[in-house]
């Protein structure tokens, strides 16, 4: 146990006050989050804990009393802040050399990983052709390869996008559905949609796909094609069988890089066909040139309540699987 005292100027009480959160929520949440104790008299506080933890705290909250002279405070934020900062990784390994930051600039700004798997799940995307990108909802795997696709489309680096995805029933049987085979297909790429409309802006993307620059496909579709200087991005590619997720793999061609994302806890397949993506993991772990990144429970960015019910899931089904006494 170590004990570090922490000044933070100005003696502003405002700022104070927005740092520290009411009844000292936002203190409370990072005595949590990194297992120290904080104890403040106005400006002056004193962090005691293990001394990775300790040193954590203190520059994560001189990082948050900085960011409170021009915004408000929140839980969220507090959170994201703390995801930001790597702190699992600080607390969890031992130092590694610093790596160059990935940055991805989009309509909306630069978008860059929050924390260290995010940013190397980036770096990975940029130096790898076929990527595969594994862990729990919110973590932002399909989020980020849609934005390094939009990267490589705008420094023509691939001459189109195209965006994949198995359809299949998320535990519902939604019957036939009318119009036309776009609009048939629509709900289950609706997240894709979204993602380009936040980056590139509503009126460009529906440009890009009245051209072809952008194509939003299932996964059918993509049988016979050989796929060259595309970015493709294959989301929720635990819903693949095995011989769909063989049949996309073997269209990647030449100038082409691919993202493979999925969630191993959330498969909608009949109980009787075994996930593609499941089995790609195990057939593909030793091939060169293709990257394999996996997110955990500590990676989502979404609302904090998302983090502990994929944590609450985790040890429900662990628990499961235990032998019984």
């Amino acid at each position: 146990m170590t004990s570090q005292e922490l000044i933070l100027m100005p003696a502003d009480n405002v700022r104070l006050s927005n740092l520290c959160g009411q009844l000292d929520q936002h203190l409370r949440q990072i005595e949590a989050r990194l297992q120290v104790e904080i104890s403040n008299r106005g400006n002056q506080f004193k962090v005691v804990g293990a001394p990775a933890s300790v040193k954590a705290a203190c520059a994560l909250m001189q990082k948050l009393f900085e960011t409170t002279e021009k915004e408000e405070l929140t839980s969220e934020s507090i959170h994201l802040a703390m995801q930001d900062a790597s702190i699992d990784a600080i607390l969890d390994a031992p130092e590694e050399p610093n790596q160059p930051v990935v940055a991805i600039k989009t309509k909306r700004g630069m978008i860059r990983g929050r924390g260290a798997n995010q940013q190397d799940y980036l770096r990975k995307i940029v130096t790898h052709d076929i990527n595969f990108g594994i862990g729990p909802a919110g973590t932002g795997k399909t989020y980020l390869a849609v934005a390094c696709a939009i990267e490589a489309l705008q420094n023509e680096k691939v001459s189109k996008i195209i965006l994949v995805r198995p359809a299949v029933e998320a535990g519902e049987k939604l019957g036939f559905l009318p119009g036309d085979m776009a609009q048939k297909v629509d709900p289950y790429l609706r997240p894709l949609y979204d993602a380009l409309y936040e980056m590139l802006g509503f009126e460009r993307v529906e440009k890009m796909l009245e051209r072809g620059i952008i194509e939003v496909a299932p996964l059918a579709f993509m049988r016979g094609r050989t796929l060259n200087d595309a970015f493709i991005i294959l989301d929720e590619a635990q819903n693949t069988t095995t011989e769909q997720i063989k049949m996309f793999l073997t269209r990647v061609g030449f100038g082409s890089t691919a993202v493979v994302t999925g969630d191993l806890t959330q498969i909608d397949l009949p109980s009787e066909k075994m996930s593609g993506l499941r089995q790609v993991l195990d057939v593909l772990k030793d091939i060169d040139g293709i990257s394999f990144t996996y997110f955990g429970v500590r990676d989502v960015v979404r609302h904090p309540l998302v983090q502990r019910i994929v944590s609450a899931y985790e040890a429900y089904e662990k628990n499961a699987k235990a032998p019984k006494a």
